[in-house]
């Protein structure tokens, strides 16, 4: 997929006027774009910090989050969750994999939750473009039916485990605490408050998002527009679910292409593109700095990262 979207463009662009489009861009408009995404960063590591119970200080947490999404970008299938867990398991205080595996579930669901809002607050505006209302129509159902499954499930805790002892007794490992573990990360489900306060950072980290968005545009078009801001942040969310190398190459720049060109900025392709290849390399830079930091902040190098990452997936294909 990725090699699809680069080869439609190089096909489709004008490399002089891309390249004219970046020389002319407003640069100015780069710096405070990097803080909101910055500030979106932290929101999202309040967040994991109340989906955990505080089980981490804020400081970890930060780190923590950055190095999986600096992870994300350079391995593939978006192993950097389980670079979370890993890192998340290390040092004092602690978080079990599983409980901070299960917190990664509910954020997605959170976030998919945050992704339709925006494509219906987009709708006020213009019709969705087909390929986001074909999304929209897939990820709704599920995103219902795994909120429902999850409460449930984390409603039932002791008929979880009741139900684990009788059938998973004979198991090589402890499943009854693997399965705990995993439940304590599904408990805000079942706390009002915590679940609030999960929807609340929710929203602030993705209104920080969108007004990173429509900033930038003030460096590539006339004036920004908040319609289109709406739908190409929504389009590029729903990018990471589509095969491709890692860091999304290409077919994220193909998301933002298709929310700007529903709202008339897709023309000419060299600019909507140099809009794009920036928001994308922006957010690309910072994970890769802030993750940076959070690998040297964790004392752990790239390499004990990859180690770790590979001795989590070991122990889950042998379920250990």
């Amino acid at each position: 997929m990725s090699l699809l979207a680069g080869a439609f463009f190089i096909s489709q662009m004008n490399l002089a006027q891309f390249g004219e489009a970046l020389q002319n861009a407003r640069l100015i408009m780069v710096p405070p774009t990097a803080l909101l995404i910055v500030l979106g960063l932290t929101a999202r590591a309040v967040r994991w910090r109340v989906l955990l119970g505080a089980g981490l200080p804020f400081w970890r947490a930060f780190h923590i989050l950055n190095v999986a999404y600096f992870a994300n970008g350079i391995l593939p299938l978006r192993l950097g969750e389980l670079a979370r867990a890993y890192l998340a398991s290390l040092g004092d205080p602690s978080v079990p994999p599983l409980r901070s595996l299960s917190t990664v579930i509910v954020e997605r669901l959170l976030d998919v939750l945050a992704v339709l809002v925006l494509m219906a607050l987009a709708l006020a505006f213009a019709p969705l473009p087909d390929v986001l209302r074909a999304s929209a129509l897939l990820f709704a159902p599920l995103t219902f039916v795994g909120f429902v499954v999850l409460v449930i499930v984390a409603g039932q805790r002791e008929r979880a485990l009741a139900f684990v002892r009788r059938w998973g007794g004979d198991l090589p490992f402890d499943l009854v605490a693997f399965t705990g573990h995993f439940l304590d990360g599904l408990a805000p489900l079942t706390q009002p408050r915590a679940f609030a306060l999960a929807l609340v950072w929710t929203a602030i980290s993705w209104s920080f998002s969108v007004a990173s968005g429509y900033v930038l545009m003030f460096a590539f078009f006339p004036q920004g527009d908040l319609a289109a801001t709406l739908l190409f942040t929504s389009a590029a969310s729903f990018a990471v679910a589509v095969p491709a190398v890692p860091g999304n190459l290409g077919t994220y720049e193909a998301s933002v292409w298709v929310g700007l060109a529903a709202m008339g900025y897709g023309e000419p392709l060299a600019i909507a593109t140099a809009f794009a290849v920036t928001i994308h390399g922006l957010n690309l830079f910072l994970n890769a700095l802030l993750g940076a930091i959070g690998l040297y902040a964790e004392g752990v190098s790239l390499g004990q990262l990859q180690r770790g990452v590979r001795g989590l997936r070991t122990k889950a294909d042998s379920g250990v």
